[in-house]
C-alpha cells in the first residue's frame, strides 16, 4: 500500500514548466492552452464549425486509416509515437473532421438522425490491429463443431446443471440425494443419470472454458509510522482484497455475441429531424464519450480508427445477514459505456462482480481516530488502484480486442463513470460530509451558483494551502491520494454520475419531503392531532386499488426497515393521501419534486425534456420554502437535495440517468452478494461465494455459446421428440389437450410485470390470455345476468353494426335495432388480457418492451374482485389526455361471427372533469360516466382500441367517507372522484400529460 501522504506534500500533478503555448485563433477569444488536446476541446464546445446535417450525408469511417502502426503482437497494441506530445504540429484534426463529418437516419422513418465521431470510429481490423476495407468479411476463427457441447455431452446436460445451479440452486446435499433417487429409478433398465453426484456436477461446471475469468487476490497492511509502543490493533492486521482482471472481465463482454446488436461503437451526437434537437440516451451519446475522444485524438493522432470503451465502476457495502451477527461485504461491480443502458438495467450480465473490497474493522478506542480513519480512506483508493492496474497501459495505447461479431477492433479505454451513493461519492471524492463532491459551493449554503470541482482544481490548491484550510474552505481531504491519479485522463469528481435512488427517491422524497411533512403537521396540529391524521393518510394509501407493479402499504408506511421499492412504491401514492392534510403549496412541492423525478427517469431527454427538467427545478425551489417559512426546517444545503441542480450538466456529459443509476449495483447485490451467501454454510463464506459466482458466470457464457450456434432452439422435450417423430405429434397433442383443461384461475396469476426481449414491433398491443373461464357464462344472456346489466344484447348488436359497418358515422345509439345484427351464440369469458407495450423508462426488455395484465376477476387472491380500469385510443390524432379515455373493465370475452374472431370487453366509461389536469397535483380527474336516469354507461368495444392498464386514485379531500374499513378492491365502488394517476410508472407519467 503505498505510504500515506505527509501533511506538507501534495498530489502528482502536471509538468511545472507547462506553461499555455497554444492561443485560440477565432476572432475575438483570447484563450490560450498547454497542448492541442485543450484546444481542440475548446474549439468543439464554443466555435462549434461543422453542420449537424452535413450535405449528402458522406460515410468516411477510414479517418486516419492510413497512419501506419508498429505491430506489437505480444500485447497486441502500438507504442506511443514519438510525436505525440504537447508541441506536436501535424494537421489540424479539426479539419479532418469537418471534412468527415457525417449524418446517419436510424430507426423507422428517418425522424433521428446522428453524428459519428469521426476520429476514433472504430474502425474494423485484423487481429494484428492492421485496418481492413469496410466490406471485409471477418478474419478466419477456429469453427466450433455445431453440436460440441463440451465439456457437457448434450443438452440434457448442461440443462440440468443449468437448472439445478442457476435456477434451481441446489445444495450439495440435495443435488446428491435427487440423483440417489434418479439413479435407483434407473436401475431396472441399466440406465445411470447424467451425473454421478455434486462433486461430478462441479467438475463439469468448472471444465468450462468460455466465460473463464479467474479469481486473484492480494493483501495490504499498514506501513506506516507506529507512534507508541502500543499499536492499534488495525496497524497489524493484513487485509485481503479479492479480485478479478477487470481488463479481461471488458474482453469477455465485448466478445459476448448477444451484445453484438446492443452495443455503441463510436460517440454519437443524436438529433430530432423535424427539428434539429439534441437528443441524449446511451452513455455514448453524451458529450464525455465525443470529448474524451477528442482529448484521446489530440494527444495521439494514431489512435485514429479506435474504439473507446469507457469504463463505469460501482461498489456499494451491502449487509447479507443480522440475524446471525452482522455480516457485509463491499462488492465491486465494472460495466462499459457501450453497452445501451436498457441491457445494462435488465441484469443481462453487463454488469460483472469484479471485487472484493476489504473493510477494516477495530476497537472502539481506535475506532474514531483520524489515523484509522485516513487508513481507511487510503486503503479503498489503494485498492482500486491495484485493481484496476491492467487497465492503465492500454488506457494510453490501443490493444487488439475481438468482439462479439468476430472481428477485430483496436481498443482504448478510459475510466468514464462511478455509480455511488453519497456516502461512497465523499469517500471517493475525497470530501468531507455534507460538501457536494461536484462543486465547490461552500456546505452552509449548498444551493449558491458555484464553479465545478475537477483534479486540476484540487492539485492546485493541495500545493498552496494547508490541510486545515483545504478542510475548512473547500471541504477536502487533503492527505489522500485519490484511486483516479494513477490514471490518465481521469478525474473522479467529473466521474461519478447522478444517482436517482439514493438522491431523489430515498433522499429527496423519502428521508426529506415525507420527513417534512410529519414534522409540518406536528408543528401546526400538535402531535396528538397530528398522529390521527397520519393515520388517516395511512388508510388512504391502504385504501388504494390494486395495479399492476403497485407496491401495497396495508397498514400504512410507518415502519423501520425500508427499502427502495418502498421509497418508489409510496412515491406513486403520497401525494394524493396527504392532500386535504396539507397546504397547496406542500402539495404542488410534491408535484414539482416528483415531475422532476420522472423527467429525468426518461429514456430518452431532449433539449425540450432539459428545459421542463429546469422549470420543474426551480418551482420545486420555489414552492419548498412552504416548510421554512412554516419553522419546520432552516436550511435547505441538503447535499442530496442540491445534487439535483447538477442532473442537466450531468445528463449532457453521461446521457440519460437511468443507465447509471444505483439501483443497477443494488439490484446485482441480490444475484452476486446475497443469494451466493444463503447458498454457503456460512463459515469464510467468501471463498465459497467467489467459486458460486464463478461458476454461475461459466455457466452464463456456456449458454451464449451454445446459443450463438444455434444449439439451443428448442428444448430438450422438443429435441427428443424431433427423434421420434411421430409419435411426438400424439404426444404433443395430448399434452396441449392437457393444458387446455387446467384451469389457473386468477386468484393464482402473479401481478406483476414483464420484461420482454423481443425486438419492438409496434407500440403497444392487447390480446386475451390463453385460457378462458370455464365455470363462467357461456353466452350473452348468462353474462347479461352475471355482470347484472341487462341491456349487453342490445349493447353487443350495435357493437357488432359498428365493426361490420366502420364507415357509418351515426351514433351508435341512434341506430335502429333491425338495421343491427343479432348474436345468441357461444361465448369465451377470460379473466384477463395481457398488454404489450413499448416502455424503455420503465424496468423492460433490452429493445424497451414491457408486458403487464388487466384484470377483471369476481375474486382476486381470495380477497374479493378486481376489475382494472385502462386507457382507450379515442383519438388517435390528439395528444395525452386529450386522445384517451379512461374506462372499468367489467369482463373480457370473445365469440365469433360469420367465421371472424371479436375479442372484446365490457366496459364502464368515465369522463373527464375539467379541460385539463387539476393544477396542484398535476393529475387528470375523473368520475363514473352516467347516462339518463342515473344508469352507468356500459359499451362493449375491440381490445384493440385498449392501449395499457390506468390506475386510478380517489380525491379523498372532495369526499366525506372514511376511508376506515375500505379494502383496495372497495375503491372504485365507494368513491365517486379520481385522479387519473401519472405517477403510476413512467410509461403512465409520459402518456398523461
Amino acid at each position: 500500500m503505498p505510504p500515506v501522504r505527509d501533511p506538507g506534500r501534495s498530489r502528482p500533478t502536471q509538468r511545472a514548466d507547462c506553461v499555455p503555448q497554444l492561443p485560440c485563433d477565432e476572432p475575438g477569444c483570447n484563450r490560450w492552452f498547454r497542448n492541442l488536446s485543450g484546444l481542440t476541446q475548446h474549439k468543439r464546445t464554443y466555435h462549434p464549425s461543422f453542420s449537424r446535417y452535413p450535405e449528402g450525408f458522406r460515410n468516411n469511417p477510414g479517418l486516419l486509416g492510413s497512419v501506419e502502426h508498429e505491430d506489437h503482437v505480444a500485447d497486441r497494441s502500438s507504442p506511443l509515437p514519438d510525436h505525440a506530445s504537447d508541441g506536436y504540429q501535424g494537421e489540424d484534426l479539426l479539419d479532418r473532421e469537418r471534412k468527415a463529418m457525417s449524418a446517419k437516419f436510424i430507426g423507422p422513418g428517418s425522424k433521428v438522425y446522428r453524428n459519428y465521431h469521426p476520429g476514433l470510429n472504430a474502425h474494423k481490423c485484423d487481429n494484428r490491429g492492421q485496418f481492413l476495407p469496410d466490406d471485409a468479411p471477418p478474419p478466419p476463427c477456429a469453427e466450433k463443431v455445431p453440436n460440441d457441447w463440451n465439456p457437457y455431452r448434450n443438452q440434457l446436460e448442461f440443462e440440468l446443471a443449468d437448472f439445478l445451479f442457476t435456477h434451481a440452486e441446489m445444495s450439495a446435499k440435495k443435488i446428491d440425494m435427487l440423483l440417489e433417487i434418479w439413479a435407483a429409478s434407473l436401475l431396472e433398465s441399466g440406465g445411470q443419470p447424467l451425473f454421478m453426484n455434486h462433486a461430478d456436477l462441479y467438475g463439469v461446471i468448472d471444465s468450462t472454458r468460455v466465460g473463464n475469468v479467474r479469481w486473484e487476490n492480494f493483501t495490504i497492511q499498514y506501513a506506516g509510522e507506529e507512534r507508541n509502543n502500543d499499536p492499534a490493533p488495525w496497524m497489524s492486521d493484513v487485509y485481503d482484497i479479492w479480485f478479478r482482471d477487470p481488463r479481461e472481465v471488458i474482453h469477455n463482454i465485448l466478445a459476448n455475441s448477444g451484445f453484438t446488436d446492443e452495443l455503441d461503437y463510436v460517440p454519437y451526437r443524436e438529433y430530432d429531424a423535424s427539428n434539429d434537437q439534441r437528443r441524449w440516451q446511451d452513455f455514448m451519446s453524451g458529450d464525455w464519450a465525443w470529448e474524451q475522444a477528442d482529448r484521446i485524438l489530440g494527444d495521439d493522432p494514431t489512435t485514429g480508427g479506435a474504439t473507446l470503451v469507457p469504463v463505469i465502476l460501482g461498489s456499494d457495502k451491502t449487509t447479507v445477514s443480522v440475524a446471525m451477527g452482522q455480516t457485509d461485504y463491499y462488492p465491486l461491480y465494472l460495466s462499459i459505456g457501450n453497452v445501451r443502458n436498457t441491457v445494462r438495467r435488465a441484469h443481462r450480465n453487463a454488469v460483472v462482480l469484479i471485487g472484493f473490497l476489504a473493510m477494516p474493522k477495530t476497537t472502539r478506542e481506535h475506532a474514531s481516530t483520524p489515523a484509522f480513519r485516513r487508513f481507511k480512506r487510503q486503503l479503498f483508493h489503494s485498492s482500486l488502484t491495484r485493481i484496476l492496474h491492467s487497465l492503465c497501459r492500454p488506457m494510453k495505447v490501443p490493444e487488439t480486442v475481438l468482439f462479439g461479431d468476430n472481428y477485430y477492433r483496436r481498443v482504448i479505454y478510459a475510466l468514464a463513470a462511478y455509480i455511488a451513493d453519497y456516502e461512497e461519492q465523499v469517500l471517493l471524492s475525497c470530501i468531507i460530509r455534507n460538501w457536494c463532491p461536484k462543486c465547490l459551493a461552500h456546505h452552509d449554503n449548498l444551493d449558491e451558483n458555484a464553479l465545478r470541482r475537477s483534479r486540476e482544481h484540487c492539485d492546485t490548491v493541495i500545493e498552496e494551502f494547508e490541510l486545515r484550510k483545504l478542510w475548512e474552505t473547500y471541504g477536502i481531504v487533503g492527505d489522500i491520494v485519490p484511486f483516479t491519479n494513477n490514471f490518465p485522463r481521469a478525474d473522479i469528481h467529473q466521474m461519478l454520475s447522478p444517482d436517482i435512488l439514493h438522491q431523489l427517491i430515498k433522499g429527496g422524497f423519502k428521508d426529506h419531503l415525507v420527513d417534512w411533512v410529519e414534522r409540518y403537521l406536528v408543528h401546526i396540529h400538535g402531535k396528538s392531532e397530528a398522529e390521527k391524521i397520519l393515520d388517516d393518510i395511512d388508510r388512504r394509501i391502504a385504501a388504494v386499488a390494486p395495479f399492476t407493479g403497485l407496491r401495497r402499504f396495508p397498514q400504512g408506511w410507518h415502519f423501520k426497515q425500508w427499502t427502495g421499492d418502498d421509497s418508489k412504491g409510496l412515491m406513486k401514492v403520497y401525494i394524493a393521501a396527504i392532500e386535504g392534510h396539507v397546504p397547496k403549496d406542500v402539495v404542488r412541492t410534491f408535484r414539482t419534486f416528483l415531475e422532476f423525478c420522472y423527467l429525468v427517469h426518461r429514456n430518452v431527454i431532449t433539449e425540450q425534456t432539459l428545459t421542463e427538467i429546469d422549470d420543474a427545478l426551480s418551482r420545486f425551489h420555489r414552492f419548498r420554502e412552504v416548510f421554512r417559512n412554516a419553522g419546520v426546517i432552516e436550511t435547505f444545503s441538503l447535499p442530496r437535495q442540491h445534487a439535483m441542480k447538477h442532473y442537466p450538466y450531468l445528463i449532457r456529459q453521461f446521457g440519460v440517468p437511468n443507465g447509471l443509476c444505483s439501483s443497477i449495483t443494488e439490484s446485482k447485490h441480490v444475484k452476486a452478494v446475497k443469494r451466493p451467501y444463503r447458498r454457503t454454510n456460512c463459515f469464510k463464506a467468501l471463498g465459497q461465494m467467489i467459486l458460486i459466482n464463478q461458476r454461475l458466470d461459466k455457466l452464463t457464457a456456456a449458454r451464449a455459446d451454445f446459443q450463438q450456434r444455434g444449439m439451443l432452439n428448442g428444448t430438450c422435450l422438443s429435441k427428443a421428440f424431433e427423434v421420434l417423430g411421430s409419435h411426438t405429434n400424439r404426444i404433443s397433442e395430448g399434452q396441449d389437450a392437457v393444458d387446455e383443461g387446467d384451469e389457473q384461475t386468477a386468484s393464482y396469476e402473479e401481478d406483476a410485470g414483464d420484461t420482454l426481449d423481443d425486438p419492438m414491433a409496434i407500440n403497444a398491443h392487447v390480446s386475451l390470455t390463453r385460457k378462458y373461464q370455464r365455470a363462467r357464462a357461456k353466452n350473452v344472456g348468462a353474462l347479461a345476468a352475471e355482470l347484472g346489466v341487462p341491456e349487453i344484447p342490445t349493447i353487443l348488436c350495435r357493437f357488432l353494426h359498428s365493426q361490420l359497418h366502420p364507415t357509418d358515422t351515426r351514433n351508435p345509439e341512434d341506430i335502429p335495432l333491425y338495421e343491427c345484427p343479432f348474436f345468441d351464440g357461444k361465448i369465451r369469458v377470460y379473466n384477463s388480457a395481457c398488454s404489450t407495450f413499448f416502455a424503455p423508462s420503465d424496468l423492460s426488455g433490452t429493445h424497451g418492451m414491457r408486458r403487464e395484465y388487466i384484470r377483471s376477476c369476481p375474486m382476486w387472491r381470495n380477497e374479493g374482485p378486481r376489475y382494472d380500469c385502462v386507457f382507450v385510443v379515442t383519438d388517435p390524432q390528439a395528444d395525452g389526455m386529450r386522445g384517451l379515455d379512461v374506462a372499468r373493465i367489467l369482463c373480457f370475452f370473445s365469440f365469433k361471427y360469420q367465421g371472424t374472431l371479436f375479442p372484446c370487453a365490457v366496459v364502464h366509461w368515465f369522463d373527464r372533469i375539467g379541460d385539463g389536469p387539476d393544477t396542484a397535483t398535476g393529475m387528470w380527474i375523473v368520475r363514473p360516466s352516467r347516462r339518463t336516469h342515473n344508469l352507468r354507461n356500459i359499451a362493449i368495444i375491440h381490445i384493440d382500441t385498449i392501449y395499457r392498464a390506468a390506475h386510478l386514485i380517489p380525491v379523498y379531500s372532495s369526499h366525506n367517507i372514511d376511508p376506515r374499513g375500505i379494502k383496495p378492491h372497495h375503491s372504485y365502488n365507494t368513491f365517486h372522484s379520481f385522479y387519473v394517476n401519472k405517477y403510476a410508472d413512467h410509461h403512465t407519467f409520459e402518456i398523461t400529460f
